[in-house]
C-alpha cells in the first residue's frame, strides 16, 4: 500500500505525551541526524509576535516574489491540508516531496520523544536546504525563545505586535511574553519591530542593545499610515504612497508597515512595494467566502470567515466590521479552551447582534457550545447553541436572511469551514 503524508503525520504525532513542550534539544538532536540542514538554508527573515506574523509574511513573499526572487515559506497552523505549511520557491510542497521528507526525518528521530510541530519543523527545514530558492521566510510557531524554528541565523528578524497569548507557555505579563518573543533576535542581526505597547517595546530594545541588534521601530525609524484610502508609508529612504493591502481591516496597516520596512531593507524599489500591498493573499483572515455549500444555502447574506482568536484579534474584528457597510450582523463562533474567550468576544459585542456558538468538530480542546454562548452572554451579546455551523447559519438567516455573518475565533474552525468552502 501507498505510504502517505497524512498516515507518517499520524504516526509523528504520537512521537510525544505534549504538543507542546517548549525546548531545543530535541530540535538540535534531529538535525543533526540529518546533517544540519538548517545550516544550508537560503537567507532566513524570522517573524515571531502575537498577532500578524502570517499577513506581515504573506506580504514580504508578494514583495520578494515581485522583485522576481523566489521564496521559501514556514507558516503553522495549516488550516485545510498540512501542505499548506511549506511553500518551496513559490509553490505548496508536492504530496509526493512531503511524503519522503516526512518519512526521512521519522527514520532519522529514530522512535524518540519529539513534538509533532518540532519533528515537521526539521522536514520544512530539510526540503527548503535541498530546494534552490533566494530567500526563506520562517514564522515562528509559539513564542520564539524556545521555538522549534530558532535554530538559524537570520538576515532579518521581524516582531509584529506583542499581546497577552498562550499565557501557559509564555508568562502571564506582557513583559514575559515579550522576552520570548523577543529571543529570535541574534547578536548583530537587524531587528523589525512593529507598533508595540510601551512595557513590550522596552523589553524587545534591551534585548536588541544586548547583542548589538541594529532596531527598525515603528514610530522610530519608519511610521506607516491610512491617508485619503491610501497606505502611507515614510523611513529613511524617503515616503511611499501605495494602495491599501488587499487584507482587509485597519491592523493590516500596521502589519503592511512591518512588511515594508522589512523589503526596504532588503532593497525592494516601490514596485515591489505596491505589489506587497495589492498581491498578498491569507486565507482565514477576514475572508468572504464564495463557494461551497454554506454560500449555496444563504444566496441572500454575505459570508466571512476569520481565524483570529485573542482580545487583540477581537478588538481588530471589530474595528473591521464596524468601518463595512451597515447590516445586521450575526457572529458564529467556535474557540479553543484554552483562550481569552470573554477577551474575544468583549469588542464584538459592540458590532454583532447575536452570537450563535458550536463546538470545533474534530478538535480535542475545544470549548464546549455551552460555555462559548455563556461567555458571550458575559459580555452582553446574546447568546444561542447550535450542532454545527450549517444548523447556526440556517437558524440565523430564519430570521435575517439577508444578514452579514462571521464564522469566527479559532483557525481550527476556519480551517473545517474551508475544506468545504474554500
Amino acid at each position: 500500500m501507498t505510504q502517505t503524508s497524512d498516515a507518517i503525520l499520524e504516526r509523528m504525532m504520537a512521537l510525544h505525551p505534549k504538543i507542546i513542550d517548549l525546548t531545543l534539544d530535541r530540535v538540535w538532536r534531529l538535525l543533526a541526524a540529518l546533517d544540519n540542514p538548517q545550516k544550508a538554508l537560503p537567507p532566513v527573515i524570522h517573524i515571531a509576535g502575537t498577532n500578524g506574523k502570517g499577513s506581515t509574511q504573506s506580504m514580504i513573499r508578494a514583495g520578494l516574489e515581485a522583485m522576481d526572487k523566489r521564496v521559501h515559506a514556514y507558516t503553522s497552523p495549516h488550516l485545510a491540508r498540512f501542505h499548506e505549511r511549506i511553500r518551496l520557491a513559490g509553490d505548496l510542497i508536492s504530496e509526493e516531496y512531503l511524503t519522503e521528507i516526512l518519512d526521512e526525518c521519522y527514520a532519522k528521530n529514530g522512535g524518540i520523544d519529539i513534538t509533532y510541530f518540532e519533528i515537521t519543523t526539521c522536514a520544512a527545514l530539510l526540503a527548503f536546504a535541498r530546494t534552490p530558492a533566494d530567500y526563506t521566510l520562517l514564522e515562528v510557531g509559539l513564542g520564539g525563545r524556545l521555538d522549534a524554528t530558532n535554530v538559524i541565523t537570520p538576515e532579518l528578524s521581524v516582531i509584529t505586535p506583542v499581546s497577552i497569548d498562550h499565557e501557559q507557555f509564555l508568562g502571564n505579563t506582557l513583559a514575559k511574553i515579550a522576552g520570548e518573543k523577543a529571543g529570535i533576535i541574534k547578536r548583530g542581526v537587524p531587528v523589525v519591530v512593529g507598533p508595540q505597547q510601551e512595557e513590550a517595546l522596552d523589553v524587545i530594545e534591551a534585548k536588541a542593545n544586548s547583542l548589538g541588534a541594529p532596531i527598525l521601530a515603528y514610530g522610530q525609524h519608519w511610521h506607516v499610515f491610512k491617508e485619503r484610502n491610501r497606505l502611507v508609508f515614510q523611513d529613511e529612504t524617503g515616503l511611499l504612497d501605495l494602495p491599501l493591502p488587499a487584507l482587509l481591516g485597519d491592523h493590516q496597516i500596521q502589519n503592511a508597515g512591518a512588511a515594508l520596512a522589512a523589503l526596504r531593507h532588503l532593497g525592494a524599489d516601490e514596485a515591489a512595494c505596491e505589489a506587497a500591498m495589492t498581491q498578498a493573499t491569507w486565507p482565514a483572515r477576514m475572508q468572504r467566502l464564495k463557494t461551497g455549500p454554506l454560500v449555496e444555502s444563504a444566496p441572500s447574506a454575505e459570508l466571512w470567515l476569520d481565524g483570529g482568536h485573542n482580545a487583540a484579534a477581537g478588538e481588530a474584528l471589530a474595528a473591521l466590521l464596524g468601518s463595512l457597510p451597515k447590516r445586521e450582523t450575526h457572529l458564529i463562533c467556535g474557540m479553543l479552551n484554552t483562550k481569552d474567550v470573554s477577551g474575544y468576544l468583549r469588542p464584538l459585542a459592540t458590532q454583532a447582534a447575536s452570537l450563535t456558538a458550536v463546538s470545533i468538530p474534530g478538535e480535542a480542546n475545544t470549548l464546549s457550545a455551552e460555555d462559548t454562548a455563556a461567555a458571550a452572554e458575559s459580555v452582553d451579546l446574546p447568546a444561542h447553541e447550535a450542532a454545527s455551523v450549517q444548523a447556526a447559519l440556517d437558524a440565523i438567516l430564519a430570521k435575517a436572511p439577508d444578514a452579514r455573518v462571521l464564522i469566527c475565533g479559532s483557525l481550527y474552525l476556519a480551517g473545517n469551514i474551508l475544506r468545504e468552502n474554500g
